[in-house]
């Protein structure tokens, strides 16, 4: 099967009307500060508009979202058919929940200026509230493929009525293992249907399903196949068992928003805790999160109640925030493909960002293969939390206002008050920091990276409204009697709560 390719420089110097996309939607995306189309847009837009099948290729960020939501309402707007029972017209597939939520949340206020109707589908959540909205016909769903078969197998969802069908962030579908589930729910589609295929890759997997559901593809490619990691600044920082936790602290406690990626739930679950334990707001994004707590984390995450978010993969695709100006590997991932994903978090919608991945003795030779394969050469240094490169990559006064508490209830972290900075209220020389301590408490100083045993942990208390004596870090360790002001663990309503070696370690 042959594909016309074409390679589309950025170029967006014509609107969205000129691409033809309706008036009524270009003042929807005017009303959102979107009046520029991306190079990805720009590229597929007149092929979709018109009907054509298109196969994009396009980088997390790109604005591949709105590439395949324009034309799918404007097609189901101009060909006057009317929405029916259980038969939606038009399916969008996406490989997640959160991706699938951030692409009905795009699409929702244009489908309403044009009277169209739309559902998400994916699991995690009762199937109840999908199955009526659907009974009544909805003109689109947006749908995970699990939930979506399980719809179709107990006869609550039929295809047979869809026009236009989208498979975004194709790849990862595939690396999900999704693909069979895919081509059965393909199979249900009118074969004489518009289908469009959007990806950050176009491998192996992608050409299989290219090559059986779609018919003479127009292919378009908005950026090169470096270009995810074009506008990034990479670093690899070399670092200590011990010194991991305490670099980490310094980056995440900048001004701003930061990812941070894990290999496994119970590490995100871990750095999470031990990140809201030195007083920042971190919330965690993992598989083994119920589908609204999952959304609770987003909400924080945008809001800015919470700076930091500790994901495993499942963040690496479809978490759209585009303010994150730095991206954390606390452990590098397995494979180059996870960290140019990851790594897309940051860099987006045209902004510069910057990646840092933290590496042990025992990553050296994984890390360099990793970047090798990935198509990048990051600076490495050795540092620990009082290097100034830190400031360079995190630049700003650092902050720790307390742990992220969830509303109307505790998050179960140690949460410190305050909000005790360590620029300005406590000035960083040489390896030493000095200045007002994280819990706002007085004349705390910590000198080097580490702590002083000297001072009985387990006796070091911290006492609801109580003050903060003077307590020095010196060396390796927490030296001083320093009981500290603050919340204890949140949810605590009075008394001491001791700070313990396993609660307050660093164990990276």
């Amino acid at each position: 099967m042959s594909t016309d390719t074409t390679l589309t420089r950025p170029t967006t110097t014509s609107g969205f009307a000129a691409l033809g996309v309706p008036d009524s939607l270009v003042r929807v995306l005017a009303d959102r500060d979107i009046t520029s189309p991306t190079p990805i847009q720009t590229a597929t837009l007149p092929d979709s508009l018109a009907g054509r099948d298109v196969l994009g290729r396009g980088r997390t960020g790109s604005g591949k979202t709105y590439a395949f939501v324009l034309p799918v309402l404007a097609r189901l707007a101009t060909d006057g058919r009317r929405r029916q029972a259980k038969r939606p017209r038009a399916l969008i597939l996406a490989p997640t929940r959160e991706l699938a939520t951030q692409i009905d949340e795009a699409l929702a206020p244009l489908a309403q200026a044009l009277g169209l109707t739309s559902k998400t589908v994916f699991g995690g959540v009762g199937q109840g509230p999908q199955v009526s909205a659907i009974a009544r016909g909805v003109d689109v769903v947006v749908a995970c493929p699990g939930r979506l078969e399980d719809l179709i197998g107990q006869g609550h969802v039929n295809l047979d009525a869809v026009e236009i069908t989208v498979l975004d962030e194709a790849d990862h579908m595939a690396d999900l293992g999704f693909l069979p589930v895919v081509k059965r729910i393909l199979d249900r589609t009118p074969r004489d249907g518009q289908r469009m295929l959007f990806s950050a890759t176009l491998d192996g997997a992608i050409n299989t399903l290219v090559k059986r559901y779609l018919s003479s593809p127009k292919t378009h490619e908005a950026d090169s196949a470096q270009s995810p990691v074009s506008t990034m600044s990479h670093h690899v920082l070399h670092v200590t068992a011990d010194g991991h936790l305490p670099v980490l602290v310094d980056l995440v406690a900048a001004p701003g928003r930061t990812v941070v990626f894990t290999r496994t739930k119970h590490r995100a679950k871990k750095i999470a805790r031990q990140l809201n334990a030195e007083g920042i707001p971190a919330v965690e994004l993992h598989g083994n999160l119920s589908q609204n707590a999952r959304t609770r984390t987003m909400d924080a995450f945008h809001a800015g109640t919470a700076q930091t978010l500790v994901a495993t993969d499942i963040a690496a695709r479809g978490i759209h925030v585009d303010d994150v100006g730095l991206v954390i590997h606390a452990d590098p991932p397995v494979e180059h493909k996870a960290y140019l994903h990851r790594s897309g978090r940051t860099a987006r919608a045209g902004a510069s960002g910057t990646v840092v991945t933290l590496m042990t003795d025992d990553q050296v030779r994984d890390v360099r293969d990793l970047t090798r394969k990935a198509g990048i050469s990051p600076t490495t240094t050795k540092v620990n939390s009082s290097h100034p490169l830190l400031t360079e990559l995190a630049p700003g006064e650092r902050s720790f206002p307390g742990g992220f508490v969830t509303p109307g209830g505790s998050q179960g972290e140690t949460q410190r008050s305050g909000g005790g900075q360590r620029s300005g209220g406590g000035q960083r020389s040489g390896g030493q920091r000095s200045g007002a301590g994280r819990s706002g408490g007085q004349g705390g100083q910590r000198s080097g990276t580490s702590r002083n045993a000297s001072s009985a942990r387990g006796g070091s208390s911290t006492t609801r409204g109580g003050q903060a004596s003077s307590g020095q870090r010196t060396g390796g360790q927490r030296s001083g009697g320093g009981q500290r002001s603050g919340a204890g663990r949140a949810g605590s309503t009075g008394g001491a709560a001791a700070f313990s070696s396993q609660s307050r370690g660093y164990r990276g």
